[in-house]
């Protein structure tokens, strides 16, 4: 059933809101606080370091428990910090306060996709995954940029009442169409830690690294690099995010029926895109329609990257699901800390407008390991011939 699916979207809708709704607001929030935008982009690298340092822990801790319970436990902690934020505290504070609902979240994904899989048609496993990842860009195209507008309107302390009710209202949905779901056999952890083992699985973890870290060392300073390098003010920015995420929601579908035909193929079609955009955000200089179309393109290309990066990793630890799920989760955003980290120095040092081309240095390390996959594949098959 594909029901469980679009409930799972909805609570990462609330999760992305939370996570990514701080990309529109970073410099209203570094002027707030008098800070520069590297260190206010810690609100953003800080919450992704907790989940790739945690993630895995915390994901086979909670692997025994009813999964209704996690998630309703997740989406709950999401509120609570929202709600706390949209008070403004001091900077330390406010830094703390974002990174907590970061312990959960890989656990929820991880949840949210074992539920969707586990209770639908196992043929639809790709499409099904798309589905609970389109929260991202359903996230991209309504709350995110909606958050940022608002807050362009008035405050930026409103952008985190905005992720507090979305939150409130995924935690209802969960509560009242998600029935009880113990875990009747739990796997041990060693069965599930012996993925860590197999140089395959190990690789396509890298390839995931590289590729999101690739995208996130410009799309983290998305209002940053459009403010400076394009000349376009708040409102504009919240309607450039707009097209980005209308153009998201396109993509992950697109990407889901791709996935189940090709996944290597489709992976290498959408991570094409961090050696293209930045070529074009180059080329595009001032002239606002080329920038636009280009962000439309940007959109489409970046969107399914978590889903495209999950499915890639997976599909080479089939038999630990949920774990391989959170892996993915981790490193996913080890690559968010990594690409907003080394991202934001090279605004402060360098500028802004160097920015995309650390996002091509990255997509060609990513490439990289997907070669070396096909050449672990292909020498894996010949010596099982040859036995």
């Amino acid at each position: 059933m594909k029901k469980y699916a679009y409930i799972g979207a909805l609570g990462f809708l609330a999760i992305i809101t939370t996570e990514f709704g701080i990309i529109g607001i970073l410099p209203q929030v570094a002027e707030h606080y008098h800070i520069s935008i590297d260190k206010a982009g810690y609100l953003l690298s800080a919450f992704a370091l907790v989940i790739a340092l945690t993630g895995p822990f915390m994901t086979l801790l909670a692997s025994g428990f009813d999964r209704k319970k996690v998630m309703l436990t997740a989406i709950t902690i999401f509120l609570v910090t929202g709600l706390v934020s949209s008070f403004a505290p001091p900077f330390w504070l406010l830094l703390i306060v974002r990174v907590l609902p970061a312990f959960l979240q890989p656990v929820y994904i991880a949840t949210a996709l074992s539920v969707a899989i586990l209770q639908g048609n196992k043929k639809q496993e790709n499409e099904l995954m798309s589905i609970v990842f389109s929260g991202v860009a359903i996230a991209m195209v309504t709350t995110v940029p909606f958050a940022t507008y608002i807050a362009s309107l008035s405050s930026w302390k409103y952008s985190f009442t905005i992720q507090a009710i979305v939150s409130l209202i995924a935690l209802c949905a969960i509560y009242m169409t998600i029935p009880s779901l113990p875990v009747k056999e739990k796997k041990s952890f060693g069965s599930q830690l012996k993925i860590l083992t197999k140089p395959i699985f190990l690789v396509s973890t890298a390839m995931n690294f590289f590729m999101i870290a690739a995208w996130f060392s410009t799309y983290s300073y998305f209002a940053e690099y459009l403010n400076k390098a394009k000349a376009m003010d708040g409102t504009m920015v919240s309607y450039m995010l707009f097209v980005f995420g209308i153009i998201g929601v396109i993509a992950n579908w697109a990407a889901g029926k791709m996935l189940n035909r090709n996944i290597t193929f489709t992976t290498i079609f959408f991570l094409s895109g961090t050696l293209i955009i930045p070529l074009l955000l180059n080329v595009s200089g001032g002239n606002t329609f080329a920038t636009i179309c280009t962000i439309a393109l940007w959109g489409f290309l970046y969107s399914p990257s978590f889903l495209n990066a999950s499915t890639y990793m997976i599909s080479s630890a089939p038999e630990a699901l949920e774990f391989a799920n959170s892996l993915a989760t981790s490193f996913g955003n080890l690559g968010v800390t990594l690409g907003t980290t080394v991202g934001g120095w090279i605004i402060v040092s360098k500028g802004v407008e160097f920015s995309p081309w650390l996002t091509m240095l990255f997509g060609c390390l990513a490439f990289l390991m997907i070669a070396l996959r096909q050449f672990l594949e292909k020498r894996t098959i010949t010596k099982q011939q040859e036995c």
